[in-house]
């Protein structure tokens, strides 16, 4: 029985299936752990989101920006310019599909692994506990009758640092940003979204959000996707980066988490996509 952590797909099945069968997985004995952005961008989003739903417990997905993309168009957000999602818009399962999807989390942790999986990070302020209750609100509201308010007010990059007296849209919205679309910010904690590209391009003064000092959860085991320009090195103890550019012809990495040290598999993706 083994449990792997498994990067970035944004809808590249085929090399999936690669992966999965460079280390034997077995449904009725492994478990998967994605770590978002199932889809948008290749393009077999439709067939990437089917076939993590029918793996049933044998998979764990947590949500990131890319998957609440699909959420937000789902509920007619016109913020959303560019996708390659209509095959999920059109197909005769899309609210059965997209009802598995809004009750995917944010945060993942398994306390016998020692490991947290996130999307893209956790705001240095916070400590499990505190990330764990936060993750909750998000979910709460994305599998309530709040759900379409939420996707009309999910958008944004404000407010940019955290704040326990945050309330309403401005709260979640800090939330699902961190959770999901968060990499450089200030020493203090202030996001900073618009660098994305490898460390030592961003901003003068801002760090990754895991080379915080006094950061919070940094007893943490995490495992992170989003940062494909990290090239699944973060130079940081307990901070793991999983999304290796499969999207881009890259690879793309499981993360094997039932040994002493971690065990990395990878594959050769069969083609970039544009």
């Amino acid at each position: 029985m083994a449990t792997y952590a498994i990067g970035d797909l944004q809808g590249c099945l085929d090399n999936l299936k690669l992966l999965l069968e460079k280390i034997t997985f077995n449904p009725s004995r492994d478990t998967l752990w994605f770590v978002g952005d199932l889809v948008n961008r290749g393009d077999q989003s439709l067939e990437t989101l089917r076939f993590i739903k029918q793996l049933g417990k044998s998979a764990i997905a947590v949500l990131g920006n890319h998957d609440l993309t699909l959420l937000a168009l789902c509920e007619h957000n016109k913020k959303v310019k560019h996708h390659t999602l209509d095959a999920i818009l059109q197909a005769p399962d899309k609210e059965e599909l997209i009802h598995w999807l809004r009750h995917r989390p944010l945060l993942h942790h398994d306390h016998t692994l020692g490991y947290t999986m996130v999307h893209a990070g956790l705001a240095p302020q916070w400590d499990l506990t505190m990330a764990q209750s936060y993750a909750q609100e998000v979910e709460a509201v994305l599998q309530s009758h709040q759900y379409s308010d939420f996707m009309a007010n999910m958008f944004g990059d404000t407010p940019k640092k955290w704040n326990e007296q945050l309330t309403d849209w401005e709260r979640l919205r800090f939330i699902t940003n961190s959770f999901t679309r968060m990499r450089y910010c200030s020493p203090k904690g202030k996001l900073n979204f618009k660098d994305k590209g490898p460390i030592g391009t961003q901003k003068k003064g801002h760090l990754p959000w895991y080379q915080v000092n006094n950061r919070k959860n940094s007893e943490l085991k995490i495992i992170i996707g989003h940062w494909s320009t990290l090239f699944g090195q973060t130079n940081t103890a307990n901070v793991f980066a999983i999304d290796t550019g499969c999207l881009w012809g890259e690879t793309l990495t499981a993360m094997q988490l039932d040994t002493t040290e971690p065990v990395y598999y990878n594959i050769k993706c069969k083609k970039p996509y544009s």
